[in-house]
């Protein structure tokens, strides 16, 4: 019997033994982003045993990175079960508290898992700070005051000093993030993990040559190591946005290492997603379909292939396919909507409202289109640097009205980096649009924002002459005399001081600023008014209109 209990005691230790290697290794297949693959690790390890709530919470946390609340929470609650490590599944549920939006419960949960920690354990502040920095409503500083805690217990983790990189990281605090960083790397130089992170750090900085470099590194240590691969696309793209004469060698060179990537992961659903998000970044919409098509296959109901489907067949050029797919997608009220989603349905709309060869356009529809926009820019206000083509192409089509419309919107946005060219065309395009023949009255509520409009390119482009003219043409729909003749008199200020030359070059638009100057002053100023037809007559001779009122001002 004494053998026999002996023996079992050896069995039930070497058991134990080898399920926490498992745990282990799944936790490296988690950290080279293999999700598939360390799910099938995880069931296997809970199926075997139940009371491994640390597996539990690992699996838990792997469907939370998904996006599949419903079974984290089911493997959470199963974890609570747990002997080993099942408390830490009380950080998994406070996650999802967070983020929906339950602060008390999230802390009730917290205070579970920190309930009776000992002295040198830092696990549990781990998990309770990682349920921080991951929710959909992160909050880094709670996450490095409880890191904070878990250091005094233990200074050297490395999982604590690379969990204190990721909060500072996500608190804009660059140097204390490159030290944690820097830290973990030093105390366990297997944690490859902690070095991807420094060249992170240096990829924001927009040291791109040392990003590249630092990844490259990375790799020539383990060339297996598919986040590394990752990073560098994700270099590669934002250096060719900022180096625009090398935008396709750059974006070519990051579609190459994101298929890189994609070997070494799992092809699973979720890195295929990740994938497509990329290729709407490096703006492949033609891969980002046959992508799509592939996860369609995998998934037929995974309702964000949806946006997939509908992105590209927008891209593409199949508006039906992308009204369709986006319409279903944003009608789901358990699909988490970005704005994004809210931009290309709106864009879609605008597309179908807009019937190029009949030249007319399906108000309603338009209409419709417009207040999608809108919702995605509330979401979201740098939607509107996609708005300035958009706009631009009703523009050239002579819709002044729908130009109007969504210039105004992307005007909303004073930091956005087409903002005073924005305002120029709001303004262009409302004054066109009271000049159109079929215009009965000018609309005075509308001119008063294109005279806005252009008064804000002037203060900060005051020598954008033509800003000038087209507020004075504006004010002239307004029948405001004084600030018509300011505003002409302003134009051939900043025309006379860019010199002969420029003078030339704009002598219609200078005879039309006399005229204008002189009718105004016609009723109130006669000297004034001959003065300036005068002028006109100087540069033409024959010009009738100033011919004629110099007659009439006698």
């Amino acid at each position: 019997m004494n053998k026999f209990k002996f023996l079992s005691v050896a069995l039930l230790t070497t058991a134990t033994m080898v399920q926490a290697q498992d745990v282990d290794q799944a936790k490296k297949t988690i950290d080279a982003e293999q999700y598939d693959k360390a799910k099938s690790m995880l069931k296997s390890i809970v199926q075997a045993n139940p009371s491994n709530g640390r597996a539990a919470y690992l699996l838990g946390n792997i469907y939370l990175k998904q996006n599949v609340t419903d079974s984290a929470k089911i493997f959470f609650q199963k974890g609570l079960m747990g002997t080993e490590g099942g408390r830490l599944n009380y950080a998994g549920l406070g996650q999802i508290e967070l983020d929906n939006n339950n602060a008390a419960a999230a802390q009730a949960n917290f205070d579970q898992v920190l309930k009776d920690v000992r002295k040198k354990d830092t696990e549990e502040y781990i998990a309770v700070a990682r349920a921080y920095i991951e929710s959909d409503k992160p909050n880094y500083k709670k996450a490095i005051e409880i890191l904070n805690k878990a250091k005094l217990a233990n200074p050297t983790d490395p999982q604590v000093q690379l969990a204190l990189g990721d909060a500072h990281y996500g608190d804009k605090n660059q140097n204390e993030a490159y030290s944690a960083y820097r830290n973990a790397f030093q105390a366990d130089n297997s944690l490859i993990r902690a070095k991807v992170q420094l060249g992170v750090l240096l990829k924001g900085a927009k040291a791109y040559t040392e990003a590249v470099k630092s990844f490259n590194d990375v790799i020539a240590t383990n060339p297996n190591y598919g986040p590394a691969y990752r990073e560098l696309a994700e270099t590669y793209y934002y250096w060719g946005n900022n180096e625009p004469k090398k935008y396709n060698d750059y974006i070519k060179q990051a579609l190459t290492y994101y298929e890189k990537y994609m070997t070494l992961t799992d092809y699973s659903l979720a890195s295929r997603m990740r994938h497509a998000d990329f290729l709407i970044l490096a703006k492949d919409y033609q891969a980002l379909e046959v992508e799509a098509e592939k996860m369609k296959q995998i998934d037929k109901v995974n309702p964000r292939i949806l946006r997939y489907l509908g992105y590209s067949a927008y891209e593409n050029g199949n508006i039906d396919v992308a009204l369709t797919s986006l319409q279903d997608f944003i009608g789901n009220p358990s699909n988490k909507i970005i704005a994004r989603d809210y931009m290309y349905l709106g864009l879609a709309k605008l597309k179908k409202a807009n019937n190029v060869e009949t030249k007319t356009v399906d108000a309603a529809m338009f209409n419709a289109g417009v207040a999608d926009i809108k919702k995605s820019v509330e979401m979201e206000i740098t939607m509107t640097n996609d708005l300035s083509e958009v706009g631009k192409k009703f523009y050239e089509q002579k819709l002044f009205k729908e130009a109007a419309a969504i210039y105004e919107i992307a005007v909303t946005n004073v930091n956005s980096k087409n903002y005073l060219l924005d305002n120029f065309y709001l303004g262009n395009s409302i004054y066109y649009d009271n000049t159109r023949k079929d215009v009965v009255k000018p609309d005075p509520i509308a001119l008063q924002k294109a005279d806005v409009a252009f008064g804000k390119v002037i203060e900060a482009s005051p020598t954008t002459q033509d800003a000038y003219i087209f507020r004075a043409r504006t004010q002239r729909l307004l029948e405001n005399e004084e600030m018509i003749i300011k505003h002409y008199e302003d134009y051939l200020k900043v025309v006379n001081e860019k010199g002969k030359e420029e003078f030339d070059k704009n002598k219609p638009k200078v005879i039309e600023a006399y005229n204008n100057i002189g009718a105004s002053y016609a009723n109130t100023d006669k000297a004034k008014a001959r003065e300036y037809f005068n002028k006109t007559l100087a540069l033409d001779a024959t010009n009738a209109y100033a011919t004629e009122s110099l007659k009439s001002l006698k």
